[in-house]
């Protein structure tokens, strides 16, 4: 930076001044003083401000400058809890699983905890509805034995994900079985060694989302092909998507023989079709969150690239997300509060249940959330709780 000083003794203007001269030439001095110190306070300024950016921009590299996934609504109340005559006899309420739209409809598929024991007993249901606002049970897609030994691999049935293959023009359904048993003061045991099973519908083309769907075979699951950092959870949720030729899943695990449970993690696994073969990724975990992620859902972007929504573990009250330009390569995830006003009615967020496209870079994400603050002491212990687990939406659009 140059700084300009003027010595008027020397100057050749200063010759021949008389007082007239003199204070004019001390105007002059002042004035160019001032302004020199204006300019110096904007340049200080100006120079504060692109640093905060800089800093801001380098402890935010997870929010990537012009491609911003924002809340443009969220809806006051929940749109399907223990109050709709077809939930009367779901005693825990609803958790995960993913809405689609065909035709017009939204199609929910979704976890019930339907009995206890809670997240043992399962079930799961596909809803509908034309408005967001009103649903109606359909069917019951599977039903879990809820056997509490250990024995049986379908004990616990988790995460349904409906997924468009669009080569065979058909719906596939995946979901996660569990054993269950006990849980010990060292071992999370309700949900352990889990396994991915494809399902896929008998009827051909969009209208059969509503299936019935047949079992093909289990396409993950905990052995000899198992990383380091998965551990007795197995497979606690897969997801496929296309990118490209090849098909693509995230899937999650976590070493739950370790009390507390240090991490719940995912990583990616490819394929030539969804029947097969997965292989996992050397690079496994992803980097998309250190502590917390599951059911990780990933959707087209508005113009170019890839959306997921997650559920995520530091921030309360907010879900997850990421965007991906290829869909193979991914980014730090961001965190994005679902309600930030005090009469929001979802005490305790739990998981999203997919990005609903609307068009023209605008979603509906509805997810699933306990009305009261949950009791997870109580609730790992198996005692009877009041907790009750319902969905709710918010709109969002996409800015790239």
């Amino acid at each position: 930076m140059q700084v300009l000083l003027i010595d008027y003794k020397n100057d050749s203007r200063s010759e021949n001044r008389g007082n007239g001269d003199y204070e004019g030439s001390r105007k002059v001095e002042q004035k160019i003083t001032n302004n020199y110190i204006l300019n110096m306070k904007r340049l200080v300024i100006s120079f504060v401000l692109v640093v905060s950016i800089i800093i801001g921009s380098y402890g935010q590299t997870n929010k990537p400058i012009g491609k911003q996934l924002h809340v443009t609504y969220s809806h006051p109340k929940t749109v399907l809890n223990a109050n709709n005559p077809d939930a009367r006899d779901i005693v825990f309420g609803f958790e995960g699983g993913r809405v689609v739209k065909v035709n017009g409809t939204y199609h929910l598929f979704t976890s019930e905890m339907y009995q206890p024991p809670m997240w043992v007993k399962m079930r799961f249901g596909h809803w509908i509805s034309t408005d967001k606002l009103t649903w109606k049970r359909v069917s019951t897609i599977r039903e879990s034995s809820g056997e509490f030994e250990g024995l049986d691999p379908r004990a616990a049935l988790w995460s349904p994900l409906p997924v468009w293959d669009a080569d065979n023009n058909e719906w596939n359904l995946f979901y996660v079985a569990y054993k269950a048993k006990a849980n010990t003061p060292e071992k999370f045991l309700w949900n352990h060694e889990g396994r991915i099973w494809r399902s896929v519908s008998e009827v051909k083309g969009k209208d059969g989302i509503n299936g019935p769907y047949v079992d093909k075979g289990i396409v993950m699951e905990p052995g000899s092909e198992s990383q380091a950092w998965e551990g007795l959870q197995g497979t606690d949720s897969f997801f496929p998507y296309k990118a490209g030729k090849t098909w693509y899943a995230f899937y999650g695990s976590a070493k739950t023989e370790i009390k507390p449970i240090l991490y719940w993690l995912v990583g990616q696994a490819s394929a030539p079709s969804l029947e097969g073969k997965w292989i996992r990724s050397d690079s496994n975990p992803s980097k998309i969150e250190k502590k917390g992620i599951e059911n990780p859902i990933v959707t087209p972007a508005f113009k170019k690239g890839w959306l997921m929504v997650y559920d995520q573990v530091v921030v309360d009250g907010a879900f997850g997300w990421c965007y991906s330009e290829d869909g193979i390569n991914w980014p730090a995830g961001n965190a994005t509060p679902i309600d930030t006003s005090k009469n929001a009615w979802c005490a305790d967020v739990r998981t999203p249940l997919g990005l609903v496209d609307e068009g023209n870079g605008k979603y509906t994400l509805f997810y699933t959330g306990f009305e009261q603050k949950p009791d997870y002491d109580i609730i790992f212990s198996g005692a009877k709780t009041d907790n009750y687990c319902s969905m709710g939406f918010i709109e969002l659009e996409w800015k790239y």
